[in-house]
C-alpha cells in the first residue's frame, strides 16, 4: 500500500501501481473513459479517489494542445470594481471545467508583457480588463492565443465594454438639471481607453447642453490621487467635479472633507463604477453602474466559444444618483 502521509503528489505511475493495471489504462480510464470496460474504469477511478490524484493540467496539454486554464489580467488587484469582474468570469470558468488564473498587471503595460510571456504556454487564452498594450501588441497576441479585451476596442479582436459613452450622457443630464453650468473632468491614466472614451463623451454632451467643461489631470486612478485631483478641481471653479472611477472620487471626497468644503452644497461629486463601498462613503456617491459580474461571465463564454467574426459587445449602464451631489450653488452675490 501507499503511505498517505507522504507528501509528493501522486502520480499516474501510483494509481496504475496500486490498481494493478498498466500506465497507459489508468491514463485512459481517467481522461478518456470510453476506452476502458465499465468494470476497470470504475475501479481505476476509485483507486484515483482513494489515493487523492489530481491530474497535472499541463502534461495533459501535450497531446490535447490544452491545459484547461484560463488568465485573466487586471490593471489593480485592489480596486472594488475588479472583484465582481474576476468573480464572475471564474464562476464561469468553474462551470467550464477550466481553471482562472489571475494576474494584476499594476496598470503598466511592461508588467503586462511579463505576465503574458510567462502565462503564454500554460494558459488557453487571456482575458485582458483595460490593456494598456498597443492596438499592434494586441493582434499580435492574439494570432498566438485567443484574447478577449474587456473596456478596450481593438479591430479585429474580441471585446466587452461598459457603455462609458452612455453613462456620461447621463452624468451630463442629471447635473444640467440640477443647474449645473461649469464642470471639471478629474482624468484617470494617460492614453488609457476608458479615459478617452469618457471624456469625449462628456465634452460632446457638455457642448450640446450648453455647459462649460475643463479636463484636469491625470491623477492616479487610486484614493491616493484624490487630493490633488480635488485641489485641481476646486481651482477652476467648476461647481460639479466628474473623476475617472470611484476611487478617485472618493479620495476626492476625503479631501473636501479635509478642506471643510461641503458636498455637495458648494460642489458635487460623481464617479465611475460603482464600486463596493460608493454606497457607504460620506456623502454616498454618486456614479455610473454597469454588470460587471454579467462581463465576467461574458468575457469567458467569448473566449470558449471562438466566435467568428469577433463579438464586439456593449454592456448597459445606469446612473445611480445618491447624495454627492445636489443642485448647483447660488453665484456669488446672486
Amino acid at each position: 500500500m501507499l503511505d498517505p502521509a507522504r507528501r509528493r503528489p501522486v502520480t499516474l505511475h501510483d494509481v496504475a501501481r496500486e490498481a494493478g493495471v498498466a500506465v497507459s489504462t489508468a491514463s485512459r480510464a481517467l481522461s478518456d473513459p470510453g476506452r476502458v470496460n465499465v468494470r476497470t474504469r470504475e475501479h481505476v477511478q476509485a483507486v484515483a479517489k482513494r489515493l487523492g490524484y489530481r491530474p497535472n493540467r499541463l502534461a495533459q496539454a501535450l497531446p490535447t494542445g490544452r491545459t484547461g486554464m484560463l488568465a485573466i489580467l487586471v490593471p489593480d488587484i485592489t480596486n472594488p470594481h475588479n472583484f465582481g469582474l474576476v468573480r464572475g468570469a471564474e464562476a464561469q470558468a468553474r462551470a467550464a471545467s477550466s481553471t482562472l488564473i489571475i494576474a494584476d498587471t499594476q496598470g503598466g503595460p511592461e508588467l503586462e508583457t511579463a505576465h503574458l510571456d510567462r502565462l503564454a504556454s500554460s494558459v488557453d487564452g487571456f482575458l485582458l480588463a483595460a490593456s494598456r498594450l498597443s492596438d499592434t501588441e494586441l493582434q499580435d497576441l492574439a494570432e498566438r492565443l485567443p484574447v478577449v479585451l474587456f473596456n478596450r476596442r481593438v479591430e479585429g479582436l474580441a471585446s466587452l465594454a461598459t457603455d462609458s459613452a452612455d453613462g456620461s450622457r447621463q452624468i451630463v443630464e442629471h447635473l444640467a438639471a440640477l443647474g449645473h453650468r461649469s464642470l471639471a473632468y478629474l482624468a484617470g491614466p494617460s492614453g488609457g481607453w476608458s479615459d478617452a472614451e469618457r471624456w469625449r463623451a462628456l465634452s460632446e454632451h457638455a457642448a450640446a447642453s450648453g455647459i462649460g467643461i475643463v479636463r484636469c489631470g491625470p491623477f492616479p486612478p487610486t484614493l491616493d490621487g484624490g487630493p490633488a485631483a480635488a485641489d485641481v478641481g476646486l481651482a477652476t471653479g467648476a461647481t460639479a467635479l466628474i473623476a475617472f472611477n470611484d476611487l478617485l472620487a472618493i479620495g476626492v471626497l476625503r479631501r473636501l472633507a479635509e478642506r471643510g468644503v461641503p458636498v455637495p452644497a458648494h460642489v458635487s461629486v460623481v464617479g465611475y463604477d460603482d464600486i463596493f463601498g460608493a454606497d457607504f462613503c460620506s456623502p454616498t456617491l454618486t456614479t455610473v453602474a454597469g454588470p460587471v459580474d454579467d462581463a465576467g461571465r461574458m468575457l469567458v463564454d467569448v473566449l470558449q466559444a471562438g466566435r467568428t467574426p469577433e463579438p464586439v459587445i456593449t454592456l448597459p449602464t445606469h446612473l445611480r444618483i445618491r447624495n454627492s451631489t445636489g443642485p448647483a450653488p447660488a453665484p456669488p452675490g446672486g
